[in-house]
């Protein structure tokens, strides 16, 4: 099994001005985070809108990356399959290893809800059956899942039980139960940091590989802040954290997840609006975010 590792961004979705996919841009947003040092992406999760897509959507998209990403040994791209419809996260999952994904993802049902950790175990093993010679990742993001199971007791569940089961996306600020998952069987699994705004607090227990929508659009900050802290700078490391929070505050308050789109147009790869029911800033709050973004300094570490 192939180990991630690294800054691996959560693409957004490209949509055109009618709301259809526009992936005619993937290329291009490809060389972006390539030029920029990331090493991976983790398409049609959160940032990607997943869940706002049909499945024949998600094919496509899988499709538009894995044609220029499947040759290249050094990018790793993890396609989310979903959670809520078991069935279609297994098609999706088998669809992912023939067209040359190097990981799947898949997080808990959010509707129909798993009672406890045996239950979200045998999600798992249903749906990593079905793409059994790639790595499987579960996707902790309780704060949208609902689902608040510790990952430790995943783990301990799945343990040699499912034998591509390679590790947890870890969105959560849980960092006692992320310490235990990374410490597990003497860090058998691979643990992936899913907090863009806490990066340096998971560098400190040894977090080697991360997965985030602001490294879209500013990995040299996150290179930066990796670098300094490996130095033995954590003053240096510590202002570079809190200019990523600063930035990342101001997504709260044009909107929220939606907000990344209009930090993408400013580093020249427009990717349209989210659909509905995520709302997105008018032109006159596109212009003031303009302000405040530049007021940070962004162009001194915007990706480019």
């Amino acid at each position: 099994m192939k180990k991630i590792d690294g800054l691996i961004a959560a693409p957004f979705t490209p949509f055109d001005k009618e709301g259809a996919l526009n992936l005619e841009i993937i290329p291009r947003y490809f060389k972006l985070l390539k030029d920029n040092g990331v090493r991976g992406a983790f398409i049609c999760g959160s940032t990607g809108e997943g869940v706002s897509l049909t499945f024949e959507e998600k094919v496509e998209v899988l499709k538009a990356w894995t044609s220029i990403t499947k040759e290249d040994k050094e990018f790793s791209l993890i396609m989310f399959l979903g959670g809520t419809n078991i069935k279609e996260c297994k098609m999706l999952a088998t669809i992912s290893e023939e067209e040359g994904a190097d990981a799947v993802a898949f997080t808990a049902p959010f509707y129909f809800k798993p009672a406890n950790v045996k239950q979200l175990a045998a999600c798992c093993a249903e749906v990593a059956g079905s793409s059994p010679n790639i790595p499987f990742y579960y996707y902790h993001i309780p704060v949208l899942t609902g689902c608040y199971i510790a990952m430790y007791d995943l783990l301990r569940e799945v343990n040699n039980r499912i034998p591509n089961f390679e590790g947890i996306k870890f969105t959560h600020e849980d960092f006692m139960d992320f310490l235990s998952c990374m410490n597990y069987e003497d860090g058998k699994y691979n643990m992936l940091w899913g907090r863009d705004e806490n990066m340096l607090s998971a560098l400190v227990l040894g977090c080697t590989g991360a997965v985030g929508s602001t490294y879209n659009y500013a990995a040299p900050l996150y290179h930066d802040l990796i670098a300094q802290y490996n130095c033995g700078n954590l003053e240096k490391a510590n202002q570079l954290q809190q200019k990523s929070i600063d930035m990342i505050r101001l997504l709260g308050k044009y909107g929220g997840i939606a907000t990344g789109k209009a930090y993408m147009k400013l580093v020249g790869v427009d990717c349209g609006e989210f659909r509905l029911p995520v709302s997105n800033m008018g032109e006159a709050e596109f212009e003031a975010f303009k302000d405040e973004v530049a007021s940070l300094g962004f162009d001194t570490f915007k990706s480019k």
